[in-house]
């Protein structure tokens, strides 16, 4: 029987970064103590013609020219974000334009904060499964919002990542997932605000720990693993601090964990957080590594995978390693980051 999988994957980071340092010092607040705190250095900033479909269209080209397909071959495009472009109108659609996709095509936006992408792979490997499409493409992306002076706004950044999911010619073949959820209600945004509204120590228990713990021993019971038997780990990373001390407390090691940990040095990409984790994984990854992914999304749940990489991913190496791409940046000041973020009352544009 054939294995649903990865055929191919990709990235986008923005160039642009904000230090927590540089944050800071507009709140008069010590940003040593803070970023120490967050476990963050740096965050990633989307420049001013940088949005949600943007940066979906980028790390879905990138996707699609690993899978070496064609974007016919696409049967459904799911994205998972909490900051797509428009209230009314898919971001979907905008993406598989830009691939010249067939609109012989399914195809929808999904919410559910920060693990609405892996909800969009799931949704794929049901599909091929059943098949219905012979291959689709699940994305998470997001242009995060922080309040200006807020905890979030050290951590809350922009990327996203893309995967094209199929039975034939994988790199690395998806064993399982499970997922656990609860309504618990740590993180929000209504209708016509701009910025989210958090429970503060409350995000951490019961809400990111109880569903990324719960979803990760659910999956790991269910095949018969440990801790032990992974060779890469990726939890959801609000900030440097929670995936490190989940991971302790499931069994795993600092080197389990820190290949796939990107929020120190671009902060909290929300729908794009664990799946990047997931590309820079894949990246390093060798034939016969079992990966444990965990995403979370408040509100709140998480999706648990376990992946399994695949003698093809050396004969079809990433022509895009997310680690180039996170290495090329460039520094903004809180002026200019408040400007690309439209933090300014009265001079943002209207879409």
């Amino acid at each position: 029987m054939k294995m649903v999988g990865i055929v191919g994957y990709g990235g986008y980071v923005p160039k642009y970064r904000i230090r927590v340092e540089e944050i800071a010092k507009v709140w008069n607040v010590d940003g040593e103590r803070i970023s120490k705190a967050l476990q963050v250095e740096e965050k990633s900033v989307p420049s001013l013609d940088e949005d949600t479909a943007t940066i979906a269209v980028a790390a879905a080209r990138k996707a699609l020219e690993h899978s070496q397909l064609e974007p016919e071959d696409l049967g459904a495009i799911y994205i998972g974000s909490e900051s797509h472009p428009y209230v009314v109108k898919p971001t979907a659609t905008i993406v598989a334009a830009a691939l010249n996709a067939t609109p012989e095509i399914t195809g929808a936006d999904l919410e559910f904060a920060c693990k609405a992408g892996t909800a969009g792979l799931q949704a794929c490997m049901g599909l091929v499964k059943a098949g219905y499409i012979k291959y689709g493409l699940a994305i998470g992306a997001d242009t995060s919002q922080g309040r200006p002076g807020d905890m979030l706004e050290y951590t809350a950044s922009a990327g996203g990542a893309a995967f094209v999911v199929g039975e034939t010619n994988t790199i690395a073949d998806i064993i399982d997932t499970v997922s656990y959820s609860t309504d618990t209600p740590d993180f929000w945004r209504r209708e016509g605000q701009d910025f989210p509204r958090h429970g503060r120590r409350f995000t951490g228990q019961p809400a990111y720990f109880k569903h990324v713990i719960n979803a990760a021993t659910l999956i790991m019971e269910r095949n018969d693993l440990e801790a032990k038997d992974f060779t890469y780990v990726v939890l959801h990373q609000p900030n440097g601090k929670f995936p490190r001390k989940a991971a302790k407390l499931l069994g795993f090691t600092s080197k389990q964990l820190e290949v796939g940990l990107l929020s120190p040095v671009i902060g909290n990409t929300y729908s794009g957080a664990s799946l990047l984790g997931l590309v820079k994984v894949l990246d390093k990854a060798e034939p016969g590594d079992l990966i444990l992914m965990v995403s979370y999304g408040s509100g709140a749940g998480s999706d648990a995978f376990i992946i399994e990489v695949n003698g093809n991913i050396k004969s079809r190496p990433n022509p895009y390693p997310l680690a180039e791409i996170i290495e090329n940046k460039e520094y903004v000041s809180y002026a200019t980051y408040a400007k690309f973020k439209g933090k300014l009352s009265g001079v943002a544009l209207e879409q």
